[in-house]
């Protein structure tokens, strides 16, 4: 069964994988004038308990001694889903957070009722 904090920590990991692949597109953005510069690729795989992880390694694509493999469309297309993932990320995070609050909530009103199990 799933808990409020599974569902924050797995939201978690996607929004620090989604950040750690737009810091690779920023590195491409900024070395796509490097000559013989090879691209970094951002993948990322579920982990065994919940969540995802993400490994950047270069692609491996051909290069030149006089430019780089950075195609700039693909880098802001990258950008893009990076953004919409990211924040989809962040709306379920909040959504756990909301669900937080409000259980909180309903514990410290039944509590303050006298309706709690005591300390």
């Amino acid at each position: 069964m799933s808990s409020i904090s599974t569902a924050m920590n797995t939201a978690l990991s996607g929004m620090l994988a989604q950040q750690q692949r737009a810091a690779s597109t920023a590195n491409n953005v900024a070395n796509a004038l490097t000559p013989s510069y090879d691209r970094l690729v951002t993948s990322t795989k579920p982990n065994a308990g919940g969540g995802v992880s993400a490994t950047t390694t270069r692609s491996g694509a051909a290069t030149s001694p006089e430019s780089s493999n950075v195609d700039m469309a693909q880098e802001a297309v990258d950008m893009i889903e990076t953004t919409m993932a990211y924040k989809a990320n962040v709306s379920v995070f909040e959504a756990g957070a909301d669900m937080w609050e409000a259980l909180s909530t309903v514990l410290r009103e039944k509590d303050e009722n006298g309706n709690g199990q005591g300390r």
